[in-house]
């Protein structure tokens, strides 16, 4: 286990309010992470996606970096843009 990770673990012990918004933070971080790799790999810029979009590059850039408050019509335009589709999946 890293250093970070012991950090992070007894922040979970010692904190209730941490331990429950870092798992759903996490979870928006590793998504925006998914949404820029997917552009990158489509070689395609923020530029670009916002021209799509009809909106500035520092919009695609709150997208790439706060994904956790995005509409799914927004979510879906941009992968458009990136000559993708959205698949999405209910799990438990």
């Amino acid at each position: 286990m890293s250093d970070l990770e012991k950090y992070i673990a007894k922040r979970k012990i010692k904190s209730a309010r941490f331990a429950k918004n870092y798992e759903a933070d996490y979870e928006a971080f590793e998504f925006s992470v998914m949404l820029r790799h997917a552009r990158e790999q489509a070689g395609v810029t923020q530029e670009a996606v916002a021209k799509q979009l009809r909106t500035k590059k520092s919009a695609i850039s709150r997208i790439e970096n706060h994904a956790e408050d995005i509409r799914l019509s927004t979510l879906e335009k941009y992968a458009k843009a990136l000559g993708k589709k959205i698949r999405l999946e209910i799990i438990s």
